[in-house]
């Protein structure tokens, strides 16, 4: 960051350089008043010297404004870079690492952790640096003023730097782990707020209430352990600070009586260090902001050091037949969810997978659709793997939509050109029309219409007509419709899916269903139990057989029935 800034960081440099030299002028020059006053000069004199310490006050007051200006302006340009490297890397990671690290981790990165380096780039990096550059001047100074007034001057160095070398051992984990359980509550609360209705109607209250009182522990337990850190470090460095001073008055009492150095000698070696007290603060205390900094900058760049998305190998697809090979797949915890999957859609089939929750439905949609790629086996389309696809090509190809769905803030005409930027109005309303947005026709200004927070806000149904709308629109071959009419309600979501048939002809599609008469309409339905196909057949054909789908469609018609 600062090597491409150079030119920035040297005028901050350099100003707050100049700054800290005219700054050692005062002491030495109240030092000289109280010579030149021994040796019997008049007020002229006096009037002189204290003349030059005001103008250099002003001159140091002036060029230390004017490095804080240039350090700001290094600061934000170097922030506002980090934001956009941020958005940048985040976009390019694969879709199942963003998924996996939630939206409160990421929010977090984004946000606190962003900030919080902002402010050590435009105060902290150059507080310390010149901090340094002053506290060096000022020992020299008193140095130059005696070597052993010098050496007295360094006698509370040794504690400082034993308290200092203690605290950052410990302080970077400790703050990394603050930083860590911070997300995690940030975490909690975005997944409670965003599922509030699915807490209130499960009675699930209470749990979330514990659970996100058990995250607020962790937070405070980790706070805790810092300010502990920092209560130790600041109490020792405050101790340090008189020290120094004493000594330098008793040295040069000394000095001063075998007449080796003058009174405002004496007065000028206190006087530095009494000056060097604030830029040793300033240095310590930011120290402690660094080490947040420095926790911080770690997550965020944290985030380009995971692979992106792979851009796929140079291999062409040959057809659309999507084939599925002795596929496996397991999470994190290296439990298998899918068990030897075989399977084989045909271009232009419309499949249903239907099963018990759990059973692993979920997890092939995303293997189809490429977003995650199986431990063991294939899954390829038209011959390629679809992994070694550029992700823009089977992006063009295969679309996968969900149950979950985000309506951008910006107009309905920016939401729809997420998925053909080069779509025209008259096509935008045609795809709302496609999956039976009747709200639309309501809105005030059309496709200009804003959504988001503080403008028009869109029901969860209505949102997920937005993002079938946005599939019709990038027009792919292949749709997997992961229960994407789940949250609307039964005879809007039946009347979209037929409005949704027109568009669908000549296409693969595959539909994770809950609701079967889905199934009913599919060319060959697929039943999924503990991670394995156990049935493939047509509808007419399964329930004919009595197995597990003739099970599960007495059992959905009986609850149908009873609505």
């Amino acid at each position: 960051m600062i090597s491409r800034h150079r030119r920035a960081v040297g005028v901050v440099l350099a100003l707050h350089g100049a700054a800290a030299l005219v700054g050692l002028a005062p002491p030495w020059l109240l030092g000289t008043i109280v010579d030149r006053v021994t040796a019997g000069a008049g007020v002229a004199t006096v009037d002189r010297l204290a003349l030059a310490i005001a103008g250099c006050v002003v001159v140091s007051a002036l060029l230390a404004r004017y490095a804080q200006y240039a350090g700001h302006r290094f600061g934000e340009r170097a922030v506002a870079e980090l934001r956009e490297q941020f958005v940048d890397r985040t976009l390019a990671l694969p879709v199942s690492v963003v998924e996996r690290a939630g939206a409160g981790d990421l929010a977090t990165r984004s946000s606190v952790d962003v900030a919080t380096v902002g402010t050590t780039v435009r105060d902290v990096a150059p507080t310390i640096v010149i901090a340094s550059v002053q506290l060096t001047l000022l020992f020299g100074a008193v140095f130059l003023l005696h070597p052993l007034l010098g050496l007295a001057a360094l006698a509370g160095l040794p504690s400082i730097v034993a308290a200092t070398r203690w605290y950052l051992r410990r302080a970077s984990s400790a703050y990394l782990t603050e930083g860590a359980e911070a997300a995690e509550l940030t975490e909690a609360l975005t997944t409670t707020a965003e599922g509030a209705r699915t807490v209130e109607a499960l009675r699930l209250a209470d749990d979330r209430v514990r659970y996100g009182t058990a995250r607020v522990a962790r937070v405070w337990q980790a706070r805790r352990a810092t300010l502990a850190l920092r209560t130790v470090f600041f109490s020792v460095v405050e101790a340090s600070y008189p020290l120094p001073i004493a000594l330098v008055l008793l040295v040069g009492g000394y000095l001063l009586s075998a007449d080796l150095v003058s009174l405002g000698s004496v007065i000028a070696a206190a006087l530095y260090l009494q000056q060097a007290i604030d830029p040793l603060d300033r240095l310590l205390q930011w120290t402690e902001q660094a080490q947040r900094g420095f926790a911080s900058y770690a997550r965020v760049l944290g985030v380009g050091l995971v692979p992106p998305e792979s851009p796929g190998g140079t291999a062409t697809s040959r057809g659309e037949r999507l084939v599925v090979t002795e596929a496996r797949f397991s999470y994190a915890d290296g439990h298998d969810v899918l068990h030897g999957i075989d399977l084989e859609v045909r271009p232009g089939e419309r499949l249903a997978i239907v099963g018990p929750s759990g059973a692993g439905k979920s997890t092939l949609a995303r293997l189809l659709a490429g977003i995650d790629a199986p431990r063991q086996g294939v899954v390829s389309i038209g011959g390629c793997p679809v992994t070694d696809l550029d992700p823009a090509e089977r992006r063009r190809r295969i679309a996968l939509v969900t149950q979950e769905h985000h309506v951008f803030i910006g107009s309905v005409r920016d939401n729809l050109a997420f998925a053909a930027p080069d779509a025209t109005d008259d096509q935008m309303r045609a795809a709302l029309a496609t999956v039976g947005a009747d709200w639309f026709d309501a809105l005030p200004d059309g496709l200009g219409t804003a959504l988001g927070d503080g403008a028009r806000q869109l029901g969860a149904a209505e949102a997920q007509q937005v993002a079938l709308a946005r599939l019709v629109l990038a027009d792919p071959h292949t749709l997997i419709l992961d229960e994407a009419t789940a949250a609307l309600d039964p005879s809007t979501a039946r009347r979209t899916e037929r409005a949704l048939a027109a568009v669908l002809v000549g296409r693969t599609v595959i539909a994770i269903a809950h609701r079967l008469n889905t199934a009913h309409d599919a060319d060959r339905v697929a039943v999924l139990a503990d991670g394995r196909i156990t049935e493939i057949g047509s509808h007419d054909d399964l329930l004919a057989a009595g197995g597990a789908y003739a099970a599960l469609w007495r059992s959905w018609h009986a609850r149908a029935d009873a609505r």
